[in-house]
């Protein structure tokens, strides 16, 4: 009897009910254009802004998933830096997060590259750069061979262990890998969304690696929705929703690694999640959006280039207390011109002086028209 969907015959011609994921899909796809066309307007640096703040949460959530905690600063400096964006001060990064952001940043960014063994095998490496998962020592940009014994999910004390899926034989793997390269790479009558839960399924069913494989089938999805864009512009994150909802991911991978070739239940699954994951943008992305409508309300009202600066400062969200002081150190000017900044905006009502007064006079962002 065949206990796992890679076992069955036909396997990996997948199916699935047209008819039943149609008006989904177009939704999803109405979400996804209006999103893109909402950022589009805001102009380039906050769209840098945002693929920013996208590609970190990206990071740490895809991470998160697998129970690792990487530090916000570092894989926020570490993309920065990478795309040549200037955030202030970078926070140092170590060659863990440095690999996991390349994975990333390859996959979003060279989406129109054809994906192929050499580029997953130097994915695999950038992820576990020093030939160790946790404390265990693991075969590196290179298939799993099994030595081992057969790779398998498993829950549970030892001695009390469920197994939730075995991944095809080792053996299997070569073949297996080149025919799904073969259809990620070429071009059926799958809409590139549909093409986005599919890879997701079928790569993390091969489980290739010894370790790593849930967050580069992620990776691999994220390339797929970049394609189905045409754009490197990230502005959700898949990631982030799936963390959110990591029990009910795991529940139906191993409901359809468990099924049959109808993966209906799996795409309907996918494209939910995606739908929610757009619909995070306003929280995830509020910052963004609170600046370009901060902005838009003032687009006539003239401010010189330390008011600019300034008034970026507070809505990215001021550390501490905004006093003359601190305006004159950051905006490289006199404690005096500092002031005539600030009074200035004052009589405009764009900033009030917060309670308390003297020496400790500081300055917030007042209430706005949008």
């Amino acid at each position: 009897m065949n206990r796992y969907i890679h076992e069955l015959p036909g396997w990996p011609d997948f199916r699935w009910d047209h008819k039943k994921l149609s008006g989904l899909l177009a939704s999803v796809r109405h979400r996804q254009g209006r999103l893109i066309g909402r950022m589009e307007a805001l102009g380039f640096p906050l769209q840098a802004e945002a693929t920013l703040q996208t590609l970190t949460l990206d990071v740490l959530k895809s991470s998160e998933i697998e129970g690792e905690i990487l530090d916000r600063d570092q894989v926020r400096s570490s993309i920065a830096r990478r795309r040549g964006l200037d955030i202030g001060a970078l926070a140092p990064t170590d060659r863990h997060v440095d690999g996991i952001v390349d994975m990333m940043l390859d996959a979003t960014q060279n989406y129109a590259q054809p994906l192929s063994t050499e580029r997953l095998f130097g994915w695999h490496a950038a992820l576990f750069q020093t030939g160790y998962s946790g404390m265990h020592k693991i075969l590196i940009g290179q298939w799993r061979d099994d030595s081992s014994g057969p790779m398998q999910v498993v829950s549970g004390a030892l001695g009390k262990e469920r197994i939730h899926f075995e991944a095809p034989a080792a053996n299997r793997l070569k073949k297996e890998t080149d025919m799904f390269l073969k259809w990620f790479n070429g071009k059926d009558s799958a809409d590139a969304v549909l093409k986005a839960g599919i890879a997701h399924l079928w790569f993390v069913t091969l489980h290739p690696f010894e370790d790593g494989n849930g967050r580069i089938a992620r990776a691999i999805a994220d390339m797929a929705l970049a394609r189905s864009e045409q754009s490197p512009q990230r502005f959700y994150s898949m990631s982030a929703q799936i963390r959110q909802e990591r029990k009910a991911y795991y529940d139906m991978l191993e409901k359809t690694q468990k099924g049959d070739l109808d993966i209906t239940p799996w795409l309907e699954w996918f494209l939910n999640c995606l739908d929610r994951a757009i619909s995070s943008t306003e929280e995830t992305l509020g910052s963004v959006f609170h600046k370009a409508r901060f902005w838009q309300s003032h687009k006539d009202v003239p401010f010189n280039d330390r008011q600019r600066l300034m008034l970026n400062k507070v809505l990215d969200g001021f550390e501490g207390k905004l006093t003359s002081s601190k305006w004159a150190k950051i905006a490289k000017c006199s404690q005096d011109t500092a002031l005539r900044d600030i009074l200035d905006l004052m009589e405009r009502d764009i900033l009030i002086k917060d309670t308390g007064g003297g020496r400790s006079t500081s300055y917030s962002l007042g209430v706005y028209r949008t």
